[in-house]
């Protein structure tokens, strides 16, 4: 989003499989088993042996070999109640070990260039801050026009794309509090005096906002903190389904495609959807209270 005096107040990379020449051999084995774990994690849930087979495509009778070795290792576990087949302890060990190896920010950076070239506008990356949605990363196309944004800029919640995106997503108190706080910098901007306790609230209108950003997975402003400067951000989640970052894009209002369906609205959500998933995020979490 686009700095105003007013109110503005592909991964260095996650760790990747190793790419596999054609000339080098795997063992069968481990690949066939594999299907299992990675229906597990596809469903999310416990599973019974006839259904894990057929989603890993495969007969049950030759699956069960299978889960009893996965079991010995801890990457599976048998409930005993219902026979069902879930990750183990060692899959979880693994997963969060995975997690502390993931940046949110270095996942997303070699992919905010790929997107400003693809796009041929500024693309930025805002994570949330002890003032709001910061500006951290910042990469601009050879062909974009040039915006006065640096690292550091605090986007605000209302008329700015990265801000209003985590205001959909983000605590309903924490907005609350970010809100209340960029109106007492507003009255001391303004030379007023601040009260010692500032009220704010989310207003029907704004309210509405909020809502359709969480229904499309995008915010969009159009000539709201510059004129003739629009932007369109789209959210990353982690693996709890809490907002981590958001992906804006910067452009002319005149050359910017802000449809919701349009080009940079695809690019947006499908860049966000595979940083998101590198993070082992599932449906995000939005805590209205």
């Amino acid at each position: 989003m686009p700095p105003s005096s007013s109110t503005i107040r592909k991964p260095a990379a996650a760790p990747k499989p190793l790419p596999v020449e054609r000339s080098q051999r795997g063992i069968q084995s481990v690949e066939v088993g594999g299907q299992l774990l990675l229906a597990l994690a596809h469903h999310g849930r416990p599973m019974a042996l006839k259904d894990l087979a057929r989603e890993a495509g495969m007969a049950p009778a030759k699956a069960h070999p299978y889960l009893v070795s996965f079991g010995k290792l801890g990457l599976i576990a048998q409930d005993e109640a219902s026979g069902r087949y879930g990750l183990g302890p060692l899959a979880l060990q693994l997963g969060l070990i995975s997690l502390q190896q993931f940046d949110p920010v270095r996942l997303a950076t070699p992919l905010l260039r790929e997107l400003a070239q693809t796009l041929g506008h500024t693309v930025a990356i805002a994570v949330w801050g002890n003032r709001g949605a910061t500006i951290v990363r910042i990469e601009e196309a050879a062909s974009a026009v040039h915006v006065n944004m640096r690292h550091g800029t605090v986007m605000a919640l209302r008329g700015t794309a990265s801000g209003m995106l985590f205001a959909a997503y983000l605590p309903r108190a924490q907005v609350l509090k970010a809100l209340a706080d960029e109106h007492a910098a507003e009255l001391r901007e303004r030379g007023h005096a601040v009260p010692a306790r500032v009220k704010s609230s989310v207003d029907a209108s704004f309210e509405a906002e909020l809502a359709s950003i969480r229904a499309h997975r995008l915010s969009r402003v159009i000539d709201a903190a510059v004129p003739g400067l629009s932007a369109m951000s789209a959210p990353v989640f982690d693996e709890s389904g809490a907002i981590v970052l958001s992906l804006t894009v910067i452009g002319p209002t005149a050359v910017l495609d802000t449809r919701l369906d349009g080009v940079v609205a695809q690019a947006l959500r499908r860049c966000a959807k595979e940083i998101s998933a590198q993070l082992g995020a599932r449906e995000p979490t939005t805590r209205l209270s």
